[in-house]
């Protein structure tokens, strides 16, 4: 084995994870907490108010990292003043991709993890932990983000490509034969990767190499993603062989799917270590499982591959929830899937689910004042069996606003709904609330918010507000149109708080931030991705007021409320 293989496993994060299991094999500590059962209320209990932090986007003091930022004692003072009493970070550790020994950035804002250490330009572990301790100083709790449905292009995935022990085992990739080279297309000039169109995946599937076309493509881009395949440029093996592998990603191409049905089992153990990690090292008390119902993907005879709602999704999520339980620690779910799924996720799997059930029904309400589809998912809610407290309601997070509406497509598109006085089939009823929320809030109507590929629309919450609104020129609001953006504001955080459970608001609430203009991102918006127009950067406490930019070159946001200090001295703020 050569010095560069054995650089890229000392980095791996399924190398770093058999240390980490090794504390507790064999120790009496894996006994000390109940696993088997998911405990929604006693996590609510624990914190209920959760602050959602976008580490890219703070602004902090000069020279001050964002994970000195988040530990500051003047913040927790007013986190506590306000009622906050989690923290939950956001994906703070090494994200990107890596070309011979050289690291490359994150394409999809830190969520493309590729070691278990802290981003350096985060902070460090000891600015982690102060941060955990001032939490707990003030009865917060700190969440952490893993990722157990992908990684980056990282040294496990290089090690992957090039045959090295259990690592091809760590992902969906299928060793080409090279008798079937001529199938594939050429990787781009400068690219290690190119997508495969349908027809080839057709074609790969019909030889027996893949499970097919899976039933719908995150992050569709013509010419840029038609499938969630593709094929690795010739790399050389550590037997010397050459292959090219073709590999599923249902995000983007440098995020590569995990396998959590190998017969190494490598993708659970590298997640499982990534969990305790956050817990025993960097002493968060919850961790988010981030796009956590993508862990099983089948063949099918006739039709797209089944992938969605796959039972392996609810196994693995138990494992993983599971042991963080053992480990004493909660767990909650961003799960945009059908009600159906959520269901089955949160029996023995995550505490606690992210309310994409109603979320996209009370923008609805918003936007039309009519409360008909909202309380259609209300008591869709208790239709499945979801206690209402094992939710988090929220206002706006580091994605756009979804209007997936999977529920309507998938499983319930030929069931009868009855609403403003007719019958809608599911797949109807979605294809008009989708019409009339990109109508009402983009385009002409709404120009500075921005649909998100097939998925919703990236706009802040108070762009959102001032959509519904009416308000066309945000760059023009005066004083009553911002008062009265903050009272609806108010209203929606009312109704989100209101309800058992969670309830979660951003930098971005907090400080009243509308979305950037796209020339400002341009760069950023070249693959399709509209959402960083709603991840402007802020400034929570008036650390660097002067400043244009966070530490991440994301543009300042403009913001309509101030800082935490300067609207806590106003009794009508925000």
């Amino acid at each position: 084995m050569d010095a560069h293989t054995q650089w890229l496993i000392e980095r791996s994060m399924l190398e770093q994870a058999k240390a980490i299991a090794a504390a507790y094999s064999g120790n009496g500590r894996q006994w000390r907490h109940p696993y088997a059962q998911a405990q929604p209320r006693a996590a609510a209990d624990k914190a209920s108010v959760w602050f959602a932090a976008y580490p890219p986007a703070m602004i902090t003091r000069p020279g001050e990292s964002v994970l000195a930022a988040l530990g500051q004692e003047r913040l927790w003072q007013a986190f506590a003043e306000i009622g906050i009493q989690a923290l939950h970070t956001g994906p703070m550790k090494q994200a990107g991709g890596l070309r011979g020994a050289e690291f490359t950035p994150t394409i999809d804002g830190y969520f493309d993890r590729i070691g278990l250490e802290l981003d350096p330009d985060f902070g460090t572990v000891a600015e982690y932990i102060t941060m955990s301790q001032n939490a707990a100083r003030h009865g917060g709790v700190i969440i952490d983000d893993i990722v157990p449905g992908h990684t980056g292009k990282g040294p496990d995935f290089r090690l992957a490509e090039q045959n090295v022990g259990d690592y091809p085992g760590l992902y969906h990739m299928v060793e080409i034969d090279a008798a079937d080279w001529p199938l594939l297309p050429a990787a781009p000039t400068g690219h290690d990767a190119v997508n495969l169109s349908p027809q080839t995946v057709d074609a790969l599937k019909a030889k027996g190499y893949l499970v097919g076309r899976l039933g719908r493509v995150i992050f569709y881009e013509p010419g840029v993603k038609e499938t969630n395949w593709s094929v690795t440029a010739p790399v050389r093996g550590v037997d010397g062989v050459t292959r090219r592998w073709v590999y599923l990603h249902y995000f983007k191409e440098g995020q590569p799917t995990l396998n959590w049905l190998d017969p190494s089992f490598a993708a659970p153990r590298l997640v499982v270590g990534d969990a305790l990690h956050s817990l025993d090292v960097l002493g968060a008390g919850m961790v988010r499982l981030d796009a956590n119902g993508f862990l099983g993907v089948e063949t099918r005879d006739d039709g797209p591959a089944w992938s969605e709602g796959h039972p392996l999704s609810v196994t693995a999520n138990q494992l993983i929830a599971g042991m963080v339980r053992k480990a004493g620690g909660f767990s909650f779910q961003e799960l945009n899937l059908t009600v159906d799924d959520i269901a089955a996720m949160s029996q023995g799997g995550a505490d606690l689910s992210y309310d994409f059930i109603t979320r996209p029904a009370y923008h609805h309400a918003l936007v039309t004042g009519d409360t008909e589809f909202l309380r259609l998912m209300l008591n869709t809610v208790h239709e499945f069996g979801i206690d209402p407290a094992s939710l988090i309601h929220a206002l706006q997070n580091h994605d756009e606003l979804t209007l997936e509406l999977v529920h309507f497509w998938t499983l319930h598109k030929a069931d009868l709904y009855e609403l403003w006085g007719k019958v809608w089939t599911g797949a109807d009823l979605r294809e008009q609330i989708r019409t009339t929320m990109y109508e009402r809030l983009s385009g002409e109507h709404a120009p500075y918010n921005r649909k998100f590929v097939t998925n919703g629309v990236a706009c802040t919450t108070a762009s959102i507000i001032a959509a519904a609104l009416g308000l066309r020129d945000l760059s023009r609001l005066d004083a009553a149109q911002i008062a009265q953006i903050q009272r609806v504001h108010l209203l929606l955080a009312m109704y989100n708080a209101f309800q058992p459970g969670v309830f979660a608001l951003s930098g971005w609430d907090l400080v009243g931030a509308l979305p950037l203009p796209a020339d400002a991102v341009a760069e950023l918006l070249a693959d399709g991705d509209t959402r960083w127009i709603n991840r402007g950067a802020y400034d929570l406490m008036d650390g660097n007021p002067s400043a244009i930019h966070s530490a991440a070159n994301l543009p300042k946001a403009p913001a309509l409320y101030g800082s935490i200090p300067a609207q806590l001295q106003e009794p009508a703020s925000f």
